[in-house]
């Protein structure tokens, strides 16, 4: 493999990793959004109905893409802890 070839597969990487981070930055946005609208009525910050049927569904979705389920799932439940550490403080805030 040639380093042009290495540097053109580093460059690809470079574009998902800044999608990922732009992604995510979207979906903290939405979810801050969330967090207001469950403090303004007064609604639990976490959904474990909601949160179990999200992993099922990501699980599913990361075989079919031939990535590992367990993986997906601790990466989900990385980003979701923070969304409702998120959503307890704005409820903190709005008290």
């Amino acid at each position: 493999m040639s380093d042009d070839q290495l540097d053109a597969f580093r460059r690809s990487i470079d574009d998902v990793d800044a999608a990922l981070v732009r992604l995510l930055a979207e979906r903290f946005r939405i979810t801050q959004e969330i967090g207001v609208y469950k403090a303004a009525h007064e609604m639990p910050p976490e959904d474990p109905v909601r949160q179990h049927q999200k992993v099922d569904g990501l699980r599913q979705l990361a075989a079919e893409e031939g990535l590992d389920p367990d993986f997906c799932e601790k990466f989900l439940h990385f980003v979701m802890d923070e969304v409702i550490r998120n959503h307890v403080r704005i409820a903190e805030s709005n008290s």
